[in-house]
């Protein structure tokens, strides 16, 4: 039994069921203050390492609800999108481990913000892009085959798409610690969406990481050789069980309908008990007591 699977006997019953439909509801918030008014996010609410030290704790909590888009066109379906993602995972991993995963990513964050801060003086505010790439990167490891359609139109598997996000992730975590800042080629990353800073590169890797390594256990829980003798085992008995599963035996010669399609089984009303017989041992059989 994996480190997971002790701590889930021993905590699950804290888990959060449909985790991700209170996180939608969050996300749904936040698009509405966005709109509302566009900068109190970033001023009051988002994951800021200088401002929590002066006390504005409330940050490590609220810089969830920031939406994965901004359009609203593209925000019911990044919603329903996530929600899906997460009710996948939820469904595949069941509500503890889901739940472990998210929060490990959440509070991840928020230790990277406070330690970038407190060892370079660099103050990012950080929103949830990179905790929602993880869950997609969860996603497309799990689901591989399941088809997007890209621009809602070109089918793409899901696999493709977690490539693609994994260069973007590798390039992000490159270029922080060796593209100078406001050069030519930094700018040019931003075009990408790509902010090239020690700072980003070290939350990208950090939320990579998370990915890798609960990803990792979540495997290796999986395929454990005592977990895996236990598969063949439960199969083996399945197989067992239907081959000598039967809806019919005559009492005397022991045959099923699985010997023959022409045989035709019969309870004998005069035998004491539920016997039944075949059509050549229904009326000459001796009568059971």
């Amino acid at each position: 039994m994996g480190w997971l699977d002790k701590m889930e006997r021993k905590f699950g019953k804290y888990a959060i069921p449909n985790l991700m439909y209170y996180i939608i509801i969050l996300y749904a918030l936040g698009f509405v203050v966005e709109v509302m008014s566009p900068d109190l996010y970033y001023r009051y609410l988002a994951l800021d390492a200088a401002a929590i030290l002066r006390g504005e704790v409330w940050r490590i909590f609220t810089f969830i609800i920031q939406p994965p888009t901004g359009s609203f066109i593209f925000i019911f379906f990044s919603l329903y999108l996530y929600y899906m993602i997460g009710k996948m995972l939820e469904y595949q991993w069941g509500a503890f481990k889901f739940n472990m995963y998210f929060f490990s990513g959440l509070i991840l964050h928020v230790l990277v913000c406070l330690v970038i801060y407190l060892v370079t003086g660099y103050n990012m505010s950080y929103g949830t892009m990179y905790l929602n790439m993880s869950l997609f990167f969860a996603f497309a490891a799990l689901f591989p085959d399941v088809q997007f359609l890209l621009f809602f139109i070109i089918p793409i598997k899901c696999k493709y798409l977690g490539y693609a996000n994994g260069l973007y992730y590798i390039i992000t975590i490159i270029a922080g610690f060796i593209v100078p800042e406001r050069s030519p080629a930094w700018y040019s990353l931003i075009r990408f969406g790509i902010l090239a800073t020690p700072a980003n590169s070290v939350a990208a890797l950090v939320s990579f990481l998370n990915f890798i390594i609960f990803f990792l256990a979540m495997r290796r829980n999986r395929f454990s050789p005592g977990d895996m003798k236990r598969r063949r085992t439960y199969k083996k008995k399945i197989r067992v069980a239907a081959a000598k599963s039967t809806t019919h035996r005559c009492a005397v010669c022991g045959r099923t309908e699985k010997d023959g399609e022409e045989l035709e089984f019969r309870f004998c009303s005069r035998c004491v008990g539920n016997y039944e017989y075949c059509q050549d041992h229904l009326f000459t059989h001796e009568h059971r007591k």
